[in-house]
């Protein structure tokens, strides 16, 4: 489990976000959403550390990473996978490298071990044999793909991943979605998403967290969604579905 308590961080007068606490379950898809500006990527930054909140903590099953300096906050990255909002494959890496890449920064393995560890990943998000290809040569889904076999090469006990399904079409997003809940569920991590997109909301949304103007406004789950009141957290939903609906058309 993921706590976070009273989490605050100003960019000069901009204060982005205002006291927010939360809890992110294990075994669960924890969902960051609001609208653009409301805080949710800088939100998820001070999570991993890429951000440090004025105040406020945030608890990894019990250790305050914001109070380890950054030598003591080693032990709790290395249980930390990421996928980023673009995927950020290194251009120069082939597929295989790329995924190899936190293997070499945090262990000590045999060249083999990387290797078996890499196409283990690779088949768990079904690419198994794309190794050699590089970057240029994927599909928009085929890299994001890629990302979550990174993300998920040191066995993490903690995924995070900032908007999986900008720029891919809705079909292939279903797929980015489940298997991200598939793999949140066979590794029982605590898995926090920060999307703008309905579908994955209602879709593998267990836990929600809606931000609007740098605060908490509204938790709850994806069946409890379509039934608030909460006027901010419905304007959303509505835009977000017609939104949606016109790059259908």
């Amino acid at each position: 489990m993921i706590e976070i308590k009273n989490i605050h961080k100003t960019f000069g007068e901009n204060h982005v976000l205002q006291g927010i606490s939360a809890e992110f379950a294990e075994g669960k898809c924890n969902l960051i959403i609001g609208g653009s500006g409301s805080g949710k990527t800088t939100l998820l930054k001070c999570m991993v550390g890429l951000h440090e909140p004025e105040e406020g903590s945030v608890i990894y099953d019990g250790r305050d990473f914001t109070r380890m300096n950054f030598a003591t906050r080693i032990e709790i990255r290395t249980e930390i996978g990421m996928l980023f909002q673009g995927s950020a494959l290194f251009d120069s890496m082939n597929v295989e490298d790329n995924i190899i890449f936190p293997i070499n920064m945090f262990t000590n393995q045999s060249h083999k071990e990387k290797l078996d560890r890499a196409n283990f990943c690779l088949e768990r998000v079904n690419l198994a044999g794309k190794n050699k290809l590089f970057p240029a040569e994927l599909s928009g889904g085929m890299k994001k793909r890629v990302g979550i076999a990174r993300a998920i090469a040191m066995n993490p006990k903690y995924l995070f991943v900032d908007e999986p399904n900008s720029g891919l079409d809705p079909k292939t997003a279903i797929v980015i979605d489940d298997l991200i809940q598939e793999l949140t569920t066979e590794y029982n991590t605590t898995t926090v998403v920060v999307t703008h997109d309905m579908n994955s909301v209602m879709g593998i949304g267990e836990n929600i967290i809606f931000l609007h103007e740098g605060k908490k406004w509204w938790e709850g789950t994806n069946k409890e969604i379509s039934s608030t009141d909460n006027k901010e957290l419905n304007e959303f939903v509505f835009a977000s579905k017609f939104m949606q609906a016109l790059q259908k058309k």
